[in-house]
């Protein structure tokens, strides 16, 4: 009997995951490991990839027993933290110091000065992005200016990103990485199929450190037989942004998602063609399948359901996550209490890495529950200034697609469809990310012959319309632009 089943590995940011999909692309078992959160200093965000790594073989072992062995598993697909930093040594596969996440903020400086010497108009022009540390450019740089032993390894260095790492572990020493993963490095121009040498030199990157750059699906390496018993093919990986732009479906030109997770990132498909805004916002790849590119316009919202986790976990606002909602329905109003949650700087379309958050509006009559208002309230105005940007770019959204851990909270989807004045669908099954990923791998090991045909596997939808008269949306974002405006002229 054929291969049944799809295995995704899901690495995320606060959680690496590994489920199991039938071909039908319905969910028959998921396993889930924490991941340690380093802070060493203010801005600095910090992973041990060695716990990732260990935690990703356990998840996945589990649920390829789950499956009755690694012959019931037709491909692997993954999907990542994009972004995030491992340097490791060739030989052993062994990091030679801590991942730097893509929040981390350590090289602003340098970023800020390769801006004055007028340099982010040629690396947007190349890159589709702009100079910000987001990236992941100046941090394997500031890696080679900073940590010895990834000096020291000379010839035996390797950097790559997330999925980068687990597949040169998973596979014994395949060294690659995925298009779509490749455009986020700052290193590599949307319009070539290799690293750029300008960019190399700019930061300082030796060539021969970095992965070979291909396809988001097909065949991309073989698992080493002895860590699930026989070998299993990985036939699809994308970033995590990407792979939830295709599981909602968004493979047409002007479609749209937004994905609400430890940030929010709103993409458009752009077709084959690379987008290049005059607002701030990225160019990125969707995916490469067979050489062929699809791109999408994308706009970067640093943080979302970590402001929910930092008021439950480090400020004790909340009990539990789901407290907002609750919170948020016992009040009429956000009794003018306004939350920007720039706790990693502001991304897309202001790009200041030195905004720091703010709460204003208090009174004698603001409860906790305006508090926790104003957090939820802030997902659908972030999103608004990022709607104006793709407007002013000429991409006006008919509808938004939007999946990830916070969607889950009905009152935050209806007041996006309010805000945004615009159709807001929500799919049956949440985890659109993982089904990106396994659709992917279907395509990759030939269950369907494209990803049209492996749109299939996608669920129903739940639909909110806007249900606020004007006068109001247009009060409550008029306070949005006075809180947002405190913050970037400070």
């Amino acid at each position: 009997m054929a291969a049944q089943h799809i295995l995704v590995i899901d690495e995320g940011t606060t959680s690496t995951r590994a489920m199991l999909f039938g071909v039908d692309g319905k969910l028959q078992g998921s396993q889930q490991e924490a991941l340690t959160q380093y802070y060493p200093a203010p801005g600095l965000v910090e992973h041990d990839a060695a716990e990732i790594w260990e935690k990703t073989l356990s998840c996945s072992q589990k649920m390829i027993e789950k499956a009755g062995g690694a012959d019931k598993i037709a491909a692997i697909g993954i999907t990542n933290q994009r972004e995030t930093v491992v340097a490791w040594d060739k030989r052993s596969g062994e990091p030679l110091g801590r991942a730097i996440v893509w929040q981390d903020r350590r090289t602003a400086a340098t970023c800020d000065r390769m801006k004055d010497d007028g340099l982010e108009p040629m690396v947007q022009k190349k890159t589709g992005l702009l100079l910000d540390p987001y990236f992941s450019g100046s941090k394997i740089g500031w890696m080679l200016e900073n940590w010895p032993d990834v000096r020291a390894a000379g010839d035996n260095l390797a950097f790559g990103t997330i999925e980068s790492y687990l597949i040169y572990r998973l596979t014994g020493g395949q060294h690659v990485t995925d298009a779509s993963n490749a455009s986020r490095t700052m290193l590599m121009g949307l319009d070539s199929d290799d690293w750029d040498d300008e960019l190399l030199a700019l930061f300082g990157i030796p060539r021969k450190a970095l992965p070979r750059i291909v396809d988001c699906a097909g065949e991309l390496g073989t698992t080493a037989p002895e860590l699930f018993g026989s070998p299993i093919a990985i036939c699809g990986s994308a970033g995590d942004q990407q792979a939830a732009t295709i599981g909602q479906a968004c493979l047409d030109i002007g479609q749209t998602k937004a994905t609400f997770g430890t940030g929010a990132f709103i993409l458009t498909n752009s077709g084959d063609t690379a987008p290049r805004s005059d607002n701030r916002l990225l160019s990125t790849i969707l995916y490469q399948y067979q050489g062929r590119r699809i791109y999408a316009l994308e706009g970067s919202v640093f943080v979302a359901g970590s402001l929910m986790q930092w008021l439950r976990d480090d400020i004790g606002l909340l009990k539990y996550a789901g407290e907002s909602e609750e919170l948020a329905r016992s009040v009429d109003d956000n009794g003018g209490v306004y939350l920007v949650p720039a706790l990693s700087g502001l991304g897309a379309p202001h790009w200041r890495a030195d905004a720091t958050a703010t709460i204003s509006g208090f009174s004698f009559a603001s409860k906790k529950a305006h508090i926790a208002r104003a957090a939820l309230e802030s997902m659908a105005y972030q999103c608004h200034d990022l709607k104006t940007a793709f407007s002013a770019d000429g991409v006006d959204w008919q509808n938004l697609r939007i999946d990830g851990g916070m969607v889950a909270n009905d009152w935050m989807v209806q007041d996006l469809a309010d805000i945004l004045d615009i159709t807001v669908e929500r799919p049956e099954f949440f985890e659109t990310t993982a089904l990106g990923a396994a659709m992917l791998a279907a395509v990759g090991c030939g269950i369907h012959p494209s990803l049209e045909a492996a749109s299939a596997m996608i669920s129903g939808l739940d639909v909110h319309e806007p249900a606020i008269d004007p006068e109001t949306r247009d009060l409550r974002l008029a306070g949005w632009k006075r809180a947002i405006s405190s913050v970037l002229t400070s």
